[in-house]
């Protein structure tokens, strides 16, 4: 017969360990949930989003009511434990109701603190800590106008923060001399508080709330200094008090909160506590990390699994407010034997601080740029020395950049703080089981779950995984927004939006960090709106593109130099073998494309072989113009009509690393026996008696799609003018990682051949192509352009 778990407090720590026990021994216990609130299990950490109106209450549940009837557990909700018998194991509830258990859990969470002075208690004082208080909140900014958040702290400045969305008139008072003093040192909290004014918000610093003034309802505070300020609402943010009342009727243990061991048992048997309620060697936790790690610990202990004891945890913290990006973690302040590293940017404004003691890494403050958190948090939590780090670039390794490549990470390096996930998880579990989106990830892993701050380096996990082929929805755009890529690229043009940052926020993404699907689309997007103006965003593009170079299954890179028409010299092929033998290359091989390439280099060899090859990198890494495959053409073959390979070379040179939708492949044949597959390229060139027959919308992938016949031209100026104009026709219409085959169908073939075939068109095209060619961006390791032409007489190639 099953035992009997109840579960006191229907919240994110108790559930997750109800979770965690059903991951384990799902038959085990017949589970009783008991709740206070009218909903079921949600993120509490996502109220402010629904302040700030991102999300909706629907949106943060985590387990609806169906969770709890497919797991069998009965859900008391609304009906909260008032009497706990700890001899008899019983619980009495507010409506009468009678549970009986053999073990309980207490996951009573915490209340918020309401300062104790004249006026407290008064309508339209709140607090900020369940939905509840969010939905009376939100009714107020409808009613009102001003409002006073008493608290400096992570929750008071998210509360500010949505009541300044809602359009009231919001000041912040605060006793400290500045914000987040638990979380930020003095630099970056007067940091945020300037962001944070920018936005509109006010503060009182240094401020002691003496009084709240009204007779039914607040009308506005009073302080100890004498002054006063109008306010219709406050919202009381300075602190948690751990929820003990039910315990402290018991003989359990109580301090400041539930006293547990390292198994987070209290003094009384068969009864444990877990999260904000719970006190552990001293300390009571209000982030969800630590209760997270506690409950994982308690689902062992009460299903018999060995488990290493609870030792208390490193906590880090993050701010859900757009604008201001800041990343606090560990001890942060400076005391005898810690001493710090910082580093201020005027600049771009942003802030490092990293503390250190016995050459540890014991706490960090970034603010401006949050990139490194997850970097610094795991040398922090693994107590790694940093004897072999250089404190000038901000613990960079020495002689090496710093790297926010997730290809670089080690399987052990945690991704998902809240969840204590790391990457090996993440990548087991997207192989294992087939795994194509972030939120497939956090369904299957949890990572992401909780405060969503890691869902973009989850994002960039999966692409790492899936070699860079995260393909959009049909729409091209992810569930970041409900916006399609038409009406995304129209506000980008009539907004003047030139940077992701701006789309995201101007546009009500959800994400405001962007995810694997968009931040390359929009990236994407904008190089095509604003090839002069927005400055090209190389952290969005894929590990492919950012190295040049294609990941391959196990790690390592494939090295495929340019060779422009598949056109080669004794010279270059010298090079090549030179540094396959040097840098010990395990595979050389002749390339579908007819280029050579090198399988199996080390990422950090890459650098270096490009240099020493002294040659550009092929397109074949990049969702651009690809490498133009080509015959031997009339030159030397005897069927051969036309110089195919000449066109081929021209082709290349005119239109090497133009970004596209997708691939953009051409192949070039001399006659109709197209030794090059012409028939199934994206622009593919058949050369005939009298000239060049043009095909487009080729695919020789998965689903193989034939080119469709265009037209037939006299010149090889008109096959480029032709292929040029697609191109940008292409650029601008495609959807991101939409090939060329789809966008025809969807374009509708007879729309792009009128326009091709139109000269005027044609030719504003080809004027919108030369101002992206103009920005074009291609291998950074060799600026040397052969035949010594200037990339600007490269651009004109053909167009004399």
């Amino acid at each position: 017969m099953k035992q009997k778990l109840v579960l006191i407090g229907n919240g994110m720590a108790g559930v997750r360990t109800i979770e965690e026990i059903l991951d384990r021994d799902p038959d085990r216990y017949q589970i009783t949930i008991i709740g206070e609130e009218q909903y079921p299990n949600y993120n509490r950490i996502m109220l402010s989003n629904v302040l700030q109106k991102k999300m909706t209450v629907s949106e943060i549940i985590t387990n609806p009511l169906e969770w709890y009837d497919e797991n069998q557990i009965e859900l008391i909700n609304h009906d909260p434990a008032i009497k706990m018998d700890t001899e008899n194991k019983t619980i009495i509830t507010t409506s009468g109701k009678e549970v009986t258990y053999d073990k309980c859990i207490l996951a009573t969470g915490s209340r918020a603190f309401i300062l104790p002075i004249e006026g407290a208690k008064l309508t339209g004082v709140v607090g900020f800590r369940t939905i509840e208080d969010t939905e009376n909140m939100l009714e107020a900014a409808r009613k009102y106008q001003k409002a006073v958040v008493i608290g400096g702290g992570l929750l008071g400045l998210e509360a500010a923060k949505g009541l300044l969305d809602q359009g009231m008139d919001v000041t912040v008072v605060h006793l400290e001399k500045w914000l987040m003093e638990t979380q930020l040192d003095e630099k970056a909290g007067k940091m945020l508080q300037a962001d944070l004014e920018k936005q509109g918000l006010k503060f009182l610093m240094e401020k002691a709330t003496q009084k709240i003034l009204g007779d039914t309802r607040v009308t506005g505070l009073a302080f100890s200094d004498g002054t006063t300020i109008e306010s219709d609402i406050v919202v009381m943010s300075i602190g948690i008090r751990s929820e003990t009342t039910l315990a402290r009727t018991t003989a359990i243990e109580v301090n400041r909160g539930i006293v547990v061991n390292d198994f987070m048992e209290t003094n009384v048997e068969d009864v444990f506590a877990v999260g904000e309620c719970a006190e552990h060697n001293g300390n009571v936790y209000g982030l969800v990390a630590p209760l997270f790690e506690q409950g994982k610990v308690l689902a062992d202990v009460l299903t018999d699994k060995e488990t290493k004891p609870y030792q208390g945890s490193t906590t880090f913290t993050s701010l859900k407010v757009s604008g201001c990006d800041l990343y606090s973690a560990g001890n942060i302040r400076e005391q005898e034997g810690i001493n710090s590293i910082e580093a201020f940017d005027g600049i771009n404004y942003t802030y490092k601080k990293i503390f250190v003691r016995d050459n540890q890494v014991v706490g960090v403050v970034l603010y401006g740029d949050t990139s490194e958190g997850n970097r610094y948090y795991n040398i922090l939590k693994k107590n790694e020395s940093i004897e072999e780090y250089t404190p000038v670039s901000l613990l960079h390794m020495v002689g090496e950049e710093a790297s926010a490549d997730v290809s670089e990470w080690p399987d052990d390096e945690v991704i998902c703080g809240c969840n204590g996930i790391d990457k090996g998880t993440i990548m087991t579990a997207i192989s294992e089981k087939d795994l194509a989106s972030v939120a497939d990830v956090t369904k299957h892993t949890k990572a992401g779950g909780s405060c969503g701050k890691c869902k973009s380096v989850i994002g960039d996990v999966l692409a790492y995984a899936l070699g860079g082929e995260v393909v959009c929805a049909p729409t091209g755009i992810c569930g970041c927004t409900d916006l399609t890529r038409d009406q995304i690229v129209t506000q980008i043009y009539a907004k003047k939006l030139t940077s992701s940052e701006e789309v995201y926020r101007e546009l009500n993404f959800t994400n405001l960090e962007g995810c694997p699907k968009c931040r390359p689309a929009i990236n994407f997007y904008l190089n095509v709106a604003w090839p002069k103006e927005h400055e090209d965003e190389k952290a969005s593009r894929y590990v492919n593109e950012r190295l040049y170079a294609n990941i391959q299954n196990d790690g390592t890179f494939s090295v495929i130099p340019r060779m422009r028409g598949g056109k080669t010299n004794p010279q270059q092929l010298l090079l090549i073998a030179k540094v396959a033998e040097k840098y010990d290359v395990p595979m050389v091989k002749v390339t579908g494309s007819q280029r050579i390439g090198l399988y199996g280099v080390k990422k950090e060899d890459l650098p270096k072989i490009w240099e020493e090859l002294d040659m550009k990198a092929a397109g074949a890494y990049a969702k651009a113009v690809r490498s133009v495959k080509t015959c031997v053409g009339a030159n030397f073959c005897r069927f051969g009509t036309q110089d195919s390979m000449g066109l081929g070379i021209k082709l290349e040179q005119r239109y090497e690393f133009i970004d596209t939708p997708h691939k953009f492949k051409m192949g070039v044949s001399a006659c109709p026996r197209s030794c090059v597959e012409s028939g199934v390229k994206d622009f593919g060139i058949i050369g005939v008696e009298n000239g060049f027959q043009i095909y487009i919308g080729g695919n020789g992938g998965t689903e193989v799609k034939e080119a469709v016949l265009l037209t037939t031209v006299e010149t090889e100026q008109e096959v480029i003018d032709i292929c040029g104009a697609m191109l940008q026709y292409y650029r601008e219409t495609g959807i991101y990682a939409e090939r060329t085959a789809p966008w025809i169908e969807r374009m509708g073939f007879e729309t792009v051949k009128e326009i091709l075939l139109d000269p005027e068109k044609r030719q504003e095209l080809l004027a919108a192509l030369d101002d992206a060619v103009a920005g074009r961006r291609g291998n950074p390791w060799d600026e040397v352009v052969e035949d010594d032409k200037t990339r600007q007489e490269l651009y004109t190639i053909g167009r004399v």
